[in-house]
């Protein structure tokens, strides 16, 4: 595990393994736009959350249709230890826009959690999956985000790497940006 700090206030975790286990306020699904949670962080967190959350997912894609890349939507918590779901739909590595886009999925997922008045959050490494953004670019972005958030409410924010090479990526970039 490594510490980061943003603003002089709020304690940036970097750390290997399962965020579903976290006890946090809100975790971040990296989603797809139809919330339709069949691999990865998504499947994992329903398949420890309970099959309400796919229920909550798709009764928002019913009333609002799919969302939009760099957008989220929020879901309760299901049987997990934190309060609600942020599902981040990021972008395809290589699709148009695919930064920004990354970067507001971010953003949003920050600004979701003030908005809720939340004080901890804890991020996956958003469309390094399926979605196969490199770490380094998904770093890059996450940490700059991270580091320009305007925080208000949260205090902590938690990014959960599943994997060793993930988690040296990540950690070599961190250290550049927050020094």
């Amino acid at each position: 595990m490594k510490r980061y700090e943003s603003r002089g206030k709020v304690e940036i975790l970097l750390l290997r393994g399962d965020i579903t286990e976290l006890e946090v306020d809100a975790i971040v699904n990296a989603a797809n736009s139809f919330l339709e949670h069949g691999g990865g962080v998504a499947l994992a967190i329903v398949r420890k959350g309970g099959e309400e959350i796919q229920r909550e997912s798709r009764e928002i894609v019913r009333k609002l249709g799919p969302i939009p890349a760099g957008s989220v939507a929020v879901t309760g918590g299901g049987k997990l230890k934190c309060k609600y779901i942020i599902h981040a739909v990021g972008p395809r590595y290589g699709e148009e826009d695919g930064d920004r886009k990354l970067a507001s999925a971010i953003e949003a997922s920050l600004k979701k959690a003030e908005e809720l008045g939340l004080e901890s959050i804890a991020f996956p490494a958003i469309s390094t999956g399926a979605f196969g953004y490199p770490y380094r670019e998904a770093a890059e972005i996450m940490a700059k985000v991270l580091r320009d958030h305007d925080y208000s409410s949260v205090k902590k924010v938690i990014l959960s790497l599943f994997d060793e090479r993930a988690y040296r990526e990540f950690e070599r970039v961190f250290d550049e940006v927050f020094g």
